[in-house]
């Protein structure tokens, strides 16, 4: 089978240093997975050729690269599974972390962003004579986030961090879920406040990134909405994004369909002065809308058997 790996190089030694495309076409067996073929360039093509790797079995997540676009462990990716009808494979470093050489990235940044949730147990009250221990019923959902492996692939393709840099990141915050849904923890209320700020859960713009590109099925985007939830229960809803998920399910749950006019003043808060300019800043928006012929209806009216929705709402918030 032949195949052709369109690799993207960096040369930080080289005079006036930037990325550069460089093609490789070699005959390879058909079960050849991409890190396969990497290897065999740099042992046969190119010895040039830098990237990092060590376990070859899902397990160290060292290996994650772009492969046509998308964060994925090269180890596990068969090339069979990406060739297009061409047989080329576009390689590429990951994302959101500045490039070491060629297809090695700098995991500084990823591992401050861990670091930056406090990813340790923080127990309170007396300490117990031999160890802490949790029911098996509390830790079950805990499994999934733990099999996190750190490979940075989530962190690669978040569509935030490419915007903001003082995002946390999904792997930093499907870690500290892992710690505020641990009985054991006792700072959960803390760790909940602190994840409210800026950069934190209320920053994802729940693309859905994250989850498709984990090689562990971690999701990390439903770790941050459960800890929205988590926050808003805790009592800390004044946030911008805490008061939009609150005013959104008010007016769906009171007429069955979103009410856009009402959104915007109720999530910003009409009389308060902070927000004051980000309301300003909507009138454009209102004007541009206005003009298009977009704007939503003033008068606000409820759906035909918006019972049946309140009735929903109510049975939720009830947890029936």
């Amino acid at each position: 089978m032949q195949v052709t790996l369109q690799v993207r190089r960096f040369n930080p030694e080289a005079p006036r240093a930037q990325p550069y495309e460089q093609e490789f076409t070699l005959d390879v067996p058909g079960y050849f997975t991409v890190l396969d073929t990497l290897i065999k360039v740099r042992e046969e093509m190119d010895p040039t050729l830098t990237l990092r790797c060590s376990c070859r079995a899902s397990i160290c997540g060292s290996c994650a690269m772009r492969v046509n676009g998308h964060a994925k462990l090269v180890c596990k990716t068969k090339l069979t599974s990406v060739m297009d009808a061409q047989g080329k494979v576009r390689v590429a470093p990951v994302g959101n972390m500045p490039v070491v050489k060629d297809l090695v990235v700098d995991m500084k940044p990823f591992w401050d962003k861990v670091r930056g949730v406090d990813p340790w147990l923080q127990p309170q009250g007396p300490e117990p004579k031999d160890e802490y221990l949790a029911p098996n019923e509390a830790m079950v959902h805990l499994t999934g986030v733990m099999m996190c492996i750190m490979c940075g692939a989530c962190v690669s393709d978040c569509t935030v961090l490419e915007v903001d840099s003082n995002f946390l990141g999904p792997a930093a915050l499907a870690k500290a879920y892992r710690f505020v849904g641990d009985p054991r923890d006792g700072a959960a209320k803390g760790r909940l406040g602190k994840l409210s700020e800026y950069g934190g859960i209320w920053d994802c713009t729940r693309c859905y990134e994250c989850v498709q590109v984990c090689p562990k099925g971690v999701a990390p985007m439903e770790r941050i909405m459960a800890l929205r939830d988590k926050a808003i229960v805790a009592g800390f809803d004044k946030a911008i994004g805490a008061r939009h998920t609150i005013a959104f399910g008010e007016i769906v749950g009171h007429s069955g369909r979103l009410d856009e006019l009402r959104l915007v003043p109720k999530t910003f808060g009409m009389f308060n002065p902070l927000h004051l300019p980000n309301l300003l800043g909507m009138i454009p928006v209102g004007l541009r809308a206005l003009r298009r012929r977009k704007l939503p209806p003033i008068r606000h009216k409820s759906i035909p058997g918006v019972e049946n929705v309140r009735r929903i709402f109510k049975k939720v918030e009830a947890g029936q």
